[in-house]
């Protein structure tokens, strides 16, 4: 699964920047610049699943050493940390568009979006730091070569804290589940929310350009619901059930009383969410291509400073250029255009 999913990750997102480098040779607009930030990002990331593929295959060993260990830990929450702050911001700047229009296109520039890029680059990075300390190697507790047979003597790349570090490492995951997934969440659901609500009482929008929306606050909600959302909550489940076995680790009187308290379902559910967390950067390319299209019609129709004016272009557009607001809701898209 992680070798397909780098696969299509570094084919959708090789094409999504291409589009953007080689297409859009002008400024590119607030909305480019958030969707190329969200393509670096998935692309580092992928190309740590290679690796991390080898790694999990039978019989899970590491043989990279403890410096590419945590690397690969901090790279893997940086992008998910990166992913969640590029999301939220492509969907206020949708938010900002269709429902101020007038404000987005006389105050709003790329050199705004390019500030807040920048920001969220510092803010993933710092966010992610701290898993460069608590990622560590759990080195073979057995004699002999690893093998299938033979798993203690595999060495193993954890993610999360050792047990002297793992109060710790609950404060971190707590704030990591609140500012890198609750904050950004309820974000991107006003946006949306607000986008929903514009696109109904739209009476300039063409059937396409409410697919459009469709197609990108759906991608927004299937990103949330199948991977970040899960992975953050059994994240911080996984944690607390560690702290209740180490609180209950010296009263064990047999080994079954031990593994009964071990509460594999969440440890298991915790691993199937890290799996399903790389099918977003397969997903956000459908995000790229509900961008795209509204800069072609504008290079098309605009290009030589004319207005757009056809119904071509129009239905081409996406609905930044249309305003639903009641102040507005009776003029035409091309009035609004930037």
């Amino acid at each position: 699964m992680l070798v397909v999913e780098f696969l299509v990750a570094l084919a959708g997102n090789s094409l999504a920047l291409y589009r953007f480098c080689s297409r859009e040779q002008h400024l590119w607009p607030p909305a480019m610049i958030f969707s190329a930030q969200l393509a670096v990002s998935d692309l580092l990331y992928a190309l740590t699943l290679p690796p991390l593929a080898a790694y999990i295959y039978p019989p899970k060993h590491w043989r990279y050493g403890e410096a590419a260990c945590r690397l690969e830990r901090f790279l893997f929450t940086c992008n998910l940390l990166g992913s969640v702050i590029f999301i939220t911001c492509i969907s206020l700047n949708r938010y900002m568009g269709i429902v101020h229009p007038f404000f987005t296109h006389s105050q709003l520039r790329p050199k705004h979006a390019w500030a807040v890029s920048a920001a969220g680059w510092v803010l993933a990075v710092l966010l992610a730091a701290p898993t460069l300390s608590f990622s560590h190697l759990s080195e073979s507790q057995r004699p002999g070569q690893c093998s299938v047979a033979n798993l203690g003597a595999c060495t193993k790349c954890l993610g999360t804290a050792g047990d002297s570090q793992l109060e710790a490492y609950r404060v971190y995951s707590l704030a990591l589940a609140t500012l890198g997934c609750g904050l950004p969440l309820l974000l991107t659901l006003a946006a949306y929310g607000a986008l929903g609500r514009a696109v109904q009482h739209s009476h300039g929008m063409t059937a396409a350009n409410k697919l459009q929306v469709t197609v990108l606050v759906a991608s927004g909600v299937a990103l949330y619901a199948s991977s970040y959302v899960p992975y953050y909550i059994t994240a911080v489940l996984n944690v607390y059930a560690r702290l209740r076995w180490l609180a209950l680790c010296p009263g064990f009187t047999s080994e079954a009383a031990a593994k009964k308290a071990l509460a594999q379902r969440t440890y298991l559910a915790h691993q199937v969410t890290r799996g399903l967390v790389p099918l977003a950067i397969c997903i956000h390319p459908l995000l790229y291509m509900a961008v795209v299209p509204s800069l072609d019609c504008c290079h098309q129709c605009c290009g030589q400073g004319q207005t757009p004016k056809s119904t071509t272009c129009s239905s081409q557009a996406l609905p930044l250029n249309v305003t639903a607001t009641p102040q507005t809701s009776g003029l035409q898209s091309h009035e609004l255009s930037p």
